[in-house]
């Protein structure tokens, strides 16, 4: 069909609309204006200015959309069907503009409100600006992406969660890079089934996904497809970054071990102070008595040496009951000054006769005169009981354990080195030692607590712990403790 032909039969279609459609200048001057069935004369309408001809007025309405129109460039209704100019007449409710290039030219002014279409138009693209800014504002990562992987949303929140601008992704990330392995094909798996929220749906799944350096990052992933019909064409997911509630909750994991520990050292001071107590009292019958069948019987030379080592060996158990009170006696956590020396030597003497230590040879460097550390003493016979234990286990009771202290004046510390000759720490898991739950010995043999409270409560004393190992030639543990509480209140109750 010809152009002039195609001219032709738009010019019939709006002749036969029985709705009043003109075309107005600039100046408001009639330039076209269909039959409409109002039966004008054409040659007295056209050229005239459209307030004149149809409203009798003056000057231009008040309400005229084309008025409205000029001053935007945008097309314009009447306000409301009540504020007519001239009530009983036909009213224009709607202009647009006719461009040439960039300049207006004309305006078609009409007597119905043919916006409703673009009136909702208008709406669908305020409400697409509104979810737009909401989905690029959203605090968790935003990612949609079609069938084949390509990225079709990728927020700020995405941008800074992996490590790719938004740009960069837009252009050439395909979603599958962001997952490790085949764990893509586990998320569309799970999207698909009807195990996550219905078939479509995922709701809180716990997935990792790779930053652009190769990092593993948890998430928890909400995620939906997007369906035409029955037919899938493309998908959506919520990324939220896992690490600080992980990292909370092993907060919380670590809190509740010390508070179990804790509840263990009391018991354990309860069963002291119970023991002491039943010990101490035959234990002070066998010295007086010994005493006095020594003193008041004149007894063989071989005689009076068994007896003397009746006394020796009661008098030990009586300073090992002592000594016992001592290390798990219960306190309210409060910080005081104490002798590091003391709290080692206290540990040693209840280790060093145990069967694990007696084929070790326990080298002892402690400085004679070190400032007292104002510590928690109970805090610090667990931590040093805990380390040496754990040297010993380590060398499957045969080596050398060397404990050293050290006045570093600069730093106001006092540091231990405790050191053993075991097979050491292999490098891939030295930064995991201190981890909760962590352990290289055999299920029901240990459960990687140890350590990790030893962390937690030289971190309480508001000290630094750290190790050295060289694998095959044993490890070395640094603990430097400060001598003076910190400002925020180290002699409070913990």
């Amino acid at each position: 069909m010809g152009l002039e032909t195609e001219n032709k039969y738009l010019l019939k279609a709006v002749e036969a609309f029985n709705r009043r459609l003109i075309v107005i200048s600039p100046e408001y001057k009639i330039l076209a204006v269909n039959d409409s069935g109002e039966g004008f004369d054409h040659s007295k309408v056209i050229g005239g200015l459209c307030h004149q001809i149809f409203y009798d007025r003056p000057e231009p309405c008040l309400n005229c959309p084309v008025r409205k129109c000029k001053e935007t460039g945008r097309p314009a209704m009447q306000p409301k069907p009540g504020e007519y100019a001239d009530p009983g007449k036909i009213p224009c409710l709607y202009a647009y503009p006719i461009f040439n290039d960039d300049i207006i030219e004309a305006f078609v002014s009409l007597d119905f409100d043919l916006p409703v279409r673009g009136e909702f138009e208008d709406k669908a693209q305020s409400s697409n600006a509104f979810l737009r800014n909401l989905i690029l504002s959203a605090v968790d990562g935003v990612i949609a992406a079609d069938k084949k992987g390509r990225i079709l949303i990728f927020n700020d929140m995405a941008a800074e969660l992996f490590g790719y601008s938004v740009e960069e992704a837009m252009e050439s990330l395909d979603i599958r890079d962001i997952y490790p392995g085949q764990k893509e094909l586990e998320v569309m798996k799970a999207l698909r089934s009807e195990d996550y929220g219905g078939r479509g749906k995922l709701r809180s799944y716990e997935v990792e996904v790779l930053h652009k350096r190769g990092e593993h990052i948890p998430i928890n992933l909400n995620a939906s497809i997007v369906y035409e019909g029955d037919r899938e064409v493309a998908t959506i997911g919520f990324f939220h970054d896992q690490r600080g509630i992980n990292q909370m909750k092993a907060e919380l994991e670590k809190t509740q071990m010390q508070l179990l520990q804790s509840e263990k050292m009391a018991s354990l001071g309860k069963l002291a102070a119970g023991v002491a107590h039943q010990l101490n009292n035959p234990l002070s019958g066998i010295t007086l008595f010994t005493k006095l069948v020594m003193e008041e019987y004149n007894l063989e030379e071989g005689a009076r040496k068994d007896l003397s080592r009746v006394m020796e060996d009661a008098e030990r158990c009586r300073d090992t009951v002592k000594e016992l009170l001592e290390f798990a006696r219960q306190t309210k956590h409060i910080r005081r000054p104490h002798d590091i020396n003391r709290a080692i030597t206290r540990t040693l003497f209840l280790l060093e006769n145990q069967t694990l230590f007696q084929n070790i040879v326990i080298e002892r460097d402690l400085a004679p005169t070190l400032p007292p550390v104002h510590s928690d003493i109970q805090q610090l016979n667990h931590m040093f009981m805990n380390i040496i234990l754990n040297a010993a286990q380590a060398m499957e009771g045969n080596g050398r354990l060397g404990i050293k202290t050290i006045f570093v004046s600069e730093k106001k510390q006092v540091r231990i080195k405790i050191s053993d000759t075991g097979p050491g720490i292999p490098d891939k898991i030295l930064s995991h030692i201190f981890d909760p739950f962590f352990t290289t010995k055999q299920e029901g043999e240990g459960t990687g607590l140890g350590l990790s409270l030893v962390y937690g409560i030289v971190q309480n004393q508001g000290g630094e712990i750290k190790v050295q190992s060289i694998p095959g030639k044993g490890a070395t543990f640094i603990i430097d403790l400060p001598i003076m509480p910190k400002e925020d209140g180290g002699s409070r109750s913990e």
